[in-house]
């Protein structure tokens, strides 16, 4: 029978009580469906075999007590073998098993074992002992519960120690995240508030523009005479021009006296008579009536009482 394609009917012909004998059976794979269907069968044989694995689901045939796997190439057990809690039987002789799973401390019932003629790690070995008798393998089935509960609880330690760590190494992360963004809060509240200030500055600023432009034309119309309606006012001369303009007006004026008086006294007195006076006479009577066709005397006329 070299497959697991074994029909449940075969199996129950090979069952005697509550025994099942599938041993030297030239098995490659567990026919575990059909030994599932035999829950009758708690003392299981499949020693003598090609069996190099055993199916995850082989741990669900909890209603076994005793299993022997003897002289098989088995490498390693399932991971969750420790779920055949009734066992209280295993025989493991001559096989290619070099640890077994952390699960096996849960096989409280376990009362005998035998790990002889496999490489078992040196520490492992050491646990098991020689087992070469009942008492001896009764012992072994002891020390080696006892020592993968003291493997299975330096495990759960180390998990939780990992856990621990991991839990530190999330909270410095949470921490230094939250740091993170209250830095870049504390940035963006700073550049908010620098912005706002500029905003105000450049605020300020134009209003205070604003007002030097509205205060400079009142000071301009105050400084400056108001002009006739539509002409702008004219810039006073400098210092200088207007000394000179004044000699040259009163110059002028002691001219004026001077052609004056001597018109006045060539007109209305005796010296009217004299040949200078009779000259000055013609010529005045002649310059006043040119000046009257011409327009320049307006101009004149008018520049001076604008001066």
């Amino acid at each position: 029978m070299t497959k697991t394609g074994s029909k449940g009917g075969n199996l129950r012909d090979k069952l005697d009580g509550n025994e099942l004998d599938l041993s030297l059976s030239d098995l490659n794979e567990v026919p575990v469906k059909e030994l599932a269907a035999l829950p009758k069968a708690t003392i299981l044989d499949l020693s003598c075999n090609k069996l190099s694995t055993l199916p995850s689901d082989f741990c669900g045939l909890t209603h076994l007590v005793k299993l022997d796997l003897s002289k098989n190439k088995l490498q390693q057990l399932p991971a969750d073998f420790g779920r055949l809690v009734n066992l209280q039987h295993l025989d493991l002789l001559n096989n290619r098993l070099v640890t077994l799973p952390v699960s096996f401390a849960q096989l409280k019932n376990l009362k005998w074992l035998d790990l002889k003629d496999n490489p078992l790690d040196p520490v492992l070995a050491k646990v098991a002992g020689d087992c070469l008798d009942e008492k001896q393998c009764k012992q072994c089935a002891n020390k080696v519960l006892q020592h993968m509960k003291a493997v299975q609880a330096d495990q759960e330690r180390e998990r939780q120690r990992r856990l621990e760590v991991e839990r530190e190494a999330e909270k410095k992360r949470e921490a230094k995240q939250r740091a993170k963004e209250a830095q870049e809060r504390e940035v963006r509240k700073r550049e908010k508030a620098e912005e706002k200030e500029r905003r105000r500055k450049e605020y300020d600023a134009l209003k205070a523009s604003k007002r030097e432009q509205e205060k400079k034309p009142k000071k301009e119309a105050n400084q400056a005479p108001k002009s006739k309606s539509g002409s702008r006012p004219r810039k006073p001369p400098p210092r200088k021009q207007a000394r000179s303009w004044a000699v040259l007006k009163l110059l002028l004026l002691l001219l004026l006296l001077c052609v004056g008086g001597g018109l006045v006294a060539c007109r209305l007195t005796a010296l009217q008579q004299q040949p200078l006076c009779a000259s000055v006479n013609t010529i005045y009577d002649n310059a006043v009536q040119g000046l009257r066709r011409h327009e320049i005397l307006r101009w004149v006329l008018q520049a001076d009482s604008q001066q």
